[in-house]
């Protein structure tokens, strides 16, 4: 059984995950900092990519923001679906506040064998 998507316990899986494939991150991707907010009728989420690694909440000095709705996020960040981060994003439902430079960048980085294993275990782990 999985552990719900954003949840704490989520977090927590995903820190020891990385610790576990010894997760090397690109250097384009090393020094980048992004904030989240995942909307959902629970209520809203904050998130970050701080240095390449997935973090429970906003960091204070992030120039960049993703605005996205829950299934959307879990689509694009779990599953890894490229097509739907593309076509939230020409559609509106992914807003993104800030400096987009970040966003576009973050595309051309070729993951890390350790970043594409940590990705199926997320996968695997995720409900």
């Amino acid at each position: 059984m999985g552990v719900k998507y954003l949840s704490d316990e989520w977090f927590a899986k995903i820190s020891e995950l990385a610790d576990e494939v010894n997760l090397e991150i690109p250097a384009g991707m090393a020094d980048m900092k992004l904030n989240m907010t995942v909307t959902s009728d629970e209520g809203d989420y904050e998130l970050c990519m701080n240095g390449g690694k997935i973090e429970k909440g906003h960091l204070p000095d992030a120039s960049t923001k993703i605005i996205v709705p829950y299934d959307l996020a879990k689509k694009m960040f779990v599953e890894q679906d490229q097509q739907a981060g593309m076509q939230a994003f020409m559609s509106g439902k992914m807003k993104i506040e800030g400096d987009m430079s970040k966003m576009m960048a973050m595309q051309s980085i070729q993951p890390t064998e350790s970043q594409k294993l940590l990705q199926d275990k997320i996968k695997e782990v995720t409900e």
